[in-house]
């Protein structure tokens, strides 16, 4: 177990800017890039990035809280021989635009504005949704709201908590996303993940975290909206859970903060009976960074199943 200093150290600090050495498999995945778009929902443009050919079955990766579709850029090319694969950045991260309010409506409009942009459909298929952490609250909502409009939905690390401890939405992060760092190298010392935890493929995290950040006058800030929190609303979580409607799975790292057992067993009996469940070994609550081998082999499973 790592102690507070370790999880509050800075992930890249001591690389002064440089990117770490990262395995062949990742900088193949990394060479493959997707085509970069950007499409309006609802009067926001909503960043779009697309993988594989059109026509084949539709998959969409949907991030966090504060991330952006970058997060999976990394990931969705081993999926990109069998699938047309798409990743969208939410409205207020991101490359896509700020929004006055943010709610389930306009997440799932952005989600399915990026279903048809993307083409996930043209096969003939209904696409299946992935959403990771917070990516999986709307992922749900449509899992549960407009289900004949999914293959299968799968949440990573989404936790919904009892209702005695019901989600009210993460922690305004007070000032983080404000701040301007005079140079790219000091702002990627300034990094975290979110919630804390050990981080051991810094090559990941690197990626990830340059692609968080813009210049602005003055220097780099984080790209996505510091207020979103105060501006969202959202349906009971724990409702949605035993209205899912379509195909549906839950995965989690083993090692998650997020998916204690009290909130494993919770959301476990609120979902329908026939839900498939993947727990990753050796993986906190950003799976895909923690163990992006051992996810893309579970994920894979998954989608077999639904074949």
């Amino acid at each position: 177990m790592a102690d507070d200093q370790t999880l509050t150290a800075s992930l890249l600090g001591p690389f002064n800017g440089e990117p770490p050495p990262a395995p062949a498999w990742f900088e193949a995945a990394i060479a493959i890039e997707p085509e970069r778009s950007t499409i309006e929902v609802k009067g926001t443009p909503i960043e779009l990035l697309t993988w594989g050919e059109v026509g084949k079955p539709g998959l969409l990766f949907l991030h966090g809280n504060g991330a952006h579709a970058d997060w999976w850029s990394f990931i969705a090319p081993s999926f990109a021989k069998d699938w047309r694969v798409a990743a969208i950045s939410w409205a207020g991260m991101g490359g896509s635009g700020w929004r006055e309010a943010y709610s389930a409506d306009t997440f799932a409009a952005e989600a399915f504005a990026a279903v048809e942009a993307a083409g996930l459909e043209a096969g003939g298929h209904k696409p299946i949704f992935v959403g990771h952490s917070f990516g999986g609250f709307p992922t749900l909502f449509c899992a549960a709201r407009h289900p004949e409009r999914l293959r299968g939905a799968i949440l990573v690390d989404t936790s919904i908590q009892p209702p005695e401890k019901r989600w009210r939405g993460p922690p305004p992060r007070s000032g983080f996303g404000t701040k301007v760092y005079p140079t790219l190298e000091e702002a990627l010392t300034r990094f975290r993940l979110a919630p804390p935890q050990p981080c051991e493929n810094l090559y990941i995290a690197d990626h990830i975290a340059r692609r968080s950040l813009k210049q602005v006058e003055g220097g780099w800030t984080w790209k996505f909206d510091p207020a979103i929190w105060q501006r969202f609303s959202m349906p009971d979580l724990g409702q949605l859970l035993s209205e899912i409607a379509c195909p549906a799975a839950l995965m989690w790292g083993e090692r998650s903060g997020l998916m204690h057992a009290e909130t494993l067993d919770y959301m476990i009996a609120q979902m329908p009976k026939d839900v498939l469940r993947l727990p990753i070994p050796d993986a906190d609550h950003h799976v895909m960074l923690d163990q992006p081998l051992a996810f893309v082999a579970g994920l894979r499973g998954l989608l077999a199943a639904w074949a």
